[in-house]
């Protein structure tokens, strides 16, 4: 899975990353996994989630590690236990999250269906009291439905106060894939939405710049969803669509999440291996924790 270098002259993520749990204390930054698809089969989605963390795992450890990052930041504690209902995983979740995040590290989440960001901005909240969350997605997932699923999280997060409107962003959204009652929804509650047209005629940077300049949150949540990448670059994601962010767009996201001090959580989700070509959305997936971990 860590992906040994036999070349001590050509080293890998995974020469980098420690795998033990006795290297936690002196760690930065600990990557868990959420091994899960659940939600994704209940909001009716392409399963196959489940697979993403340790498929991303095996591709990001083979690659060669970058000369700014040194051996000992990172610590893999692997995957949390699944229980027998999503409730109960989300709980579990929950709760690893904020003690890794209450001992001042910083994490990177590995899904599994988008439903996981309420988890881990739920664990963030109870060591952060105000958080900046942002959403790259394709879909708002604010679905008012009976029971949560992947396209219900953030409306969670925003009905139980966990997470505040004006703290709120959704960017690369494409209206094709967002009812309109769900966009009545976030401009009522006053959540700020960029859309992927907007976020390239006003500039990535530029418009991640004045939401962070202006934002003083104390703990920043980064959700990646993978459908906000054009299927060509991302073919193997819950729902794909052939218009969408290109990989060196969401890299770019990666980078500046990175520079932030304050970006505690970044979370990649739906990576779907099921449906993925030659590994182009799992490398992605593994290239934006790499671009992430070099701008930190």
């Amino acid at each position: 899975m860590f992906g040994k270098s036999p070349d001590s002259d050509d080293r890998k993520m995974g020469d980098l990353v420690s795998g033990e749990a006795s290297d936690y204390d002196d760690a930065e930054i600990i990557i868990i996994g959420c091994p899960q698809d659940e939600g994704v089969r209940r909001n009716n989605g392409r399963v196959g989630a489940a697979a993403a963390p340790d498929k991303i795992r095996q591709l990001l450890y083979q690659l060669t590690s970058p000369p700014e990052l040194t051996t000992g930041r990172v610590v893999d504690l692997g995957n949390i236990k699944i229980a027998d209902t999503l409730e109960e995983t989300h709980e579990i979740q929950a709760k690893v999250v904020a003690e890794i995040i209450g001992d001042k590290k910083r994490l990177i989440v590995l899904g599994g269906g988008n439903d996981i960001s309420y988890p881990d901005c739920l664990g963030l909240s109870k060591v952060h009291k105000s958080i900046l969350a942002l959403n790259i997605d394709s879909h708002f997932d604010v679905r008012e439905n009976e029971v949560r699923n992947s396209g219900t999280p953030y409306r969670q997060l925003l009905e139980e106060n966990i997470i505040r409107p004006e703290n709120f962003f959704e960017l690369a959204i494409q209206p094709f894939a967002n009812s309109e009652i769900y966009w009545q929804y976030l401009k009522s509650k006053g959540v700020s939405i960029h859309t992927l047209e907007q976020l390239r005629q006003q500039g990535i940077e530029k418009t991640l710049r004045s939401i962070l300049d202006k934002n003083k949150a104390d703990a920043i949540f980064w959700g990646f969803d993978i459908d906000s990448v054009r299927s060509a670059d991302a073919p193997g994601v819950s729902a794909s669509y052939s218009t969408g962010l290109t990989s060196e767009e969401i890299l770019s996201i990666a980078a500046i999440a990175g520079r932030d001090a304050r970006s505690k959580i970044l979370e990649i989700s739906e990576v779907n291996p099921t449906y993925d070509i030659d590994n182009r959305t799992a490398k992605l997936a593994a290239q934006i924790v790499i671009r992430y971990l070099c701008s930190l």
